[in-house]
């Protein structure tokens, strides 16, 4: 057995898994990682930078011994009965003051119960949110950790290093108490998955009611990534439509089937919100979009009994395409503006202490969400650190009104066209809810009254009401028909 002592230790070398250990070896720390399948753990070694110090073992108790105390670990597994059984394994072999890190995607309820587990234990737990996919994990990913803050000081030196850099500040910060560090990685994939419902419903928009074909459409996703709407989707977005298919002969989004998959954060988001409760309605979209898209079968049948016809769009070719541009940032900023809403309701109501300001920091660079209006965001959440909702930042609204007009006009030529804009709709529709003053929402609590004597509160004095509504409702009706028919004079 080897006399060195490594610095931070993996469980689970997968891409991910050894990707960032590759990477942590590159900015000068020892690593050592463990998985069961020896081709693995000897690829990591081998495809270590040269003067690194990298090592792969196969059993859990050779990399704990290995590890300098009190000792830092990491997982990259699957969420939910994997991440357990690895706490269990290691139990027999970690000791006090020990850190153990969950970097994949499990849910923080399940976090939190680890978390204070352990912590009877005198082990240090932490949930990290990573995002970046596997160019990341090597190269630089945000990363977001929460939990104990004094395991967070332990390993801060180590994230900084290895986590993506922007204006030379290390997307990593401590994201807040508990299950927090998950708890963002969680609203961060709700967000992802309705930014990717918007760029699909542009892309459909772009293809069936204007008729650009592959090439036109990797040229304007192009230009939308050289200006306001840059971003990391936005980029990958126009890779692909130039990607060729050599069995098909053809640009391969053309054979890619439209049901789509999902790995069930997106979903948490949505049930999650729904719990606290906070509005989310384009992730909730989204995530409703996805499971339609399952529906394939039926999709087909319903297409032959109700024969829809896509009309082309009726205004100009450049014009369109520059609404809907316009469309999808107004969008864009709603998914935002929902996520980070969220994170601010959980802050409190689930005592995290989530620094909103230093989410967005983080997020700007490595991530998957990662867009040039996170620029604009930090700088709201720096001017003002109690701003419960992105909408309420006077730079915000500035930048939504000049896109307004275009949004509305884009649903109107998707609604005329018969072509599915469910997230722009609901984008809209959150937006006007939001900005309104008086809501209809007076006459659901005088129906929930009614039937079910739920209470209501009145507009014009305090306390909680109740009325009987259908004695008064009887006797309504007895005094209109009496109005309407009186009664012939008895005299």
């Amino acid at each position: 057995m080897s006399d060195t002592l490594y610095d931070f230790g993996m469980i689970g070398l997968g891409v991910m898994g050894s990707n960032f250990l590759l990477n942590m070896a590159d900015h000068g720390y020892k690593v050592i990682g463990f998985d069961l399948d020896a081709a693995k753990a000897k690829k990591l070694e081998d495809e270590a930078t040269s003067g690194t110090t990298v090592k792969g073992v196969v059993t859990l108790e050779e990399m704990v011994t290995q590890l300098d105390k009190p000792r830092r670990i990491m997982m990259l597994v699957p969420a939910g009965k994997p991440v357990d059984n690895v706490i269990e394994n290691l139990l027999p072999f970690i000791e006090k003051d020990d850190v153990i890190i969950d970097g994949g995607n499990s849910h923080y309820v399940d976090t939190l119960k680890r978390v204070n587990y352990l912590n009877e234990k005198g082990i240090h737990f932490m949930g990290m949110g990573v995002s970046g996919g596997e160019k990341g994990a090597r190269l630089g990913p945000s990363i977001m950790p929460g939990g104990d803050l004094a395991a967070w000081q332990r390993v801060k030196p180590m994230l900084e290093a290895v986590s993506a850099k922007v204006g030379g500040e290390p997307c990593v910060a401590y994201m807040g108490k508990g299950a927090a560090g998950h708890y963002v990685k969680m609203v961060h994939n709700g967000i992802e998955y309705a930014i990717m419902q918007l760029i699909s419903e542009a892309y459909d928009m772009l293809k069936r009611g204007i008729g650009l074909n592959n090439d036109e459409l990797a040229k304007v996703f192009t230009e939308w990534n050289k200006n306001e709407l840059e971003s990391f989707l936005i980029e990958i977005t126009s890779e692909i439509f130039l990607k060729d298919d050599e069995d098909a002969q053809t640009r391969l989004v053309d054979v890619v089937s439209d049901k789509a998959g999902s790995k069930g954060t997106g979903k948490w988001t949505s049930q999650d919100a729904m719990e606290l409760p906070v509005s989310v309605p384009v992730i909730d979209v989204a995530v409703a979009m996805r499971t339609l898209s399952a529906y394939k079968d039926e999709r087909l049948a319903a297409a032959q009994l109700y024969h829809p016809k896509t009309k082309d769009l009726k205004g100009g070719k450049q014009t369109d395409i520059e609404k809907i541009k316009d469309a999808l940032y107004f969008a864009t900023i709603i998914c935002y503006a929902q996520g980070l809403s969220m994170l601010y309701k959980a802050s409190t109501e689930l005592n995290m202490e989530i620094p909103l300001g230093d989410v967005v920091k983080i997020w700007r660079g490595g991530c998957i969400i990662r867009s040039a209006l996170l620029e604009d965001f930090y700088k709201a959440f720096k001017k003002d650190k109690t701003l419960s909702n992105i909408l309420l930042s006077k730079h915000t609204a500035k930048l939504l009104k000049k896109k307004e007009k275009h949004l509305r006009a884009v649903i109107k030529l998707a609604v005329q066209s018969k072509i599915p804009v469910s997230g722009l709709m609901s984008a809209l529709g959150y937006f006007d809810a939001y900005c309104s003053a008086t809501m209809p929402t007076n006459l659901i609590q005088a129906q929930r009254d009614y039937f079910g004597a739920h209470t209501y509160q009145r507009i014009d004095k305090e306390g909680i009401f109740h009325t009987e509504w259908h004695e008064e409702v009887v006797q309504a009706d007895k005094k209109h028909a009496e109005t309407e028919n009186p009664q012939p004079d008895s005299k």
